[in-house]
């Protein structure tokens, strides 16, 4: 996976941090991986937008288009912005954006403010100490 110009929603960087090899289906798994360790290795400059992203591409519900839990996962990277205070169109290194998430919101004690209806908050509260949900 390349990583010239990176589209993540905002509320990806919670779920990237959390992230243990399960998924929708296969592709999306192996997708998963592949996106992180990109991540990971190169440290490119990510921008966030509230709108379908890199992961999406390979989402069932998505289909790299529009998902069908728009309405819900765009709640939840407004939150993110809002916590991390950063706007949709915010341009940074990846590494900056998945401190601020982990500091603002996983290390205070936020997460359950932004993903409280998630199907996938079972995954995080296994790996996040119960004080930090």
């Amino acid at each position: 996976m390349q990583s010239s110009e990176i589209i993540l929603r905002p509320h990806h960087g919670l779920c990237i941090g959390f992230f243990g090899g399960n998924g929708y289906n296969e592709e999306f798994t192996e997708h998963m991986s592949s996106v992180i360790e990109m991540l990971k290795r190169n440290d490119p400059v990510i921008t966030l937008l509230c709108s379908c992203d890199v992961i999406c591409s390979h989402c069932p519900n998505a289909g790299g288009k529009i998902c069908s839990c728009e309405e819900k996962v765009s709640l939840y990277d407004r939150i993110v912005l809002s916590f991390i205070g950063a706007r949709e169109g915010d341009s940074m290194r990846w590494s900056r954006f998945f401190a601020a998430v982990r500091a603002k919101i996983v290390e205070a004690h936020r997460l359950r403010e932004v993903c409280y209806d998630c199907q996938w908050q079972y995954i995080c509260s296994k790996k996040c100490p119960a004080e930090l949900l």
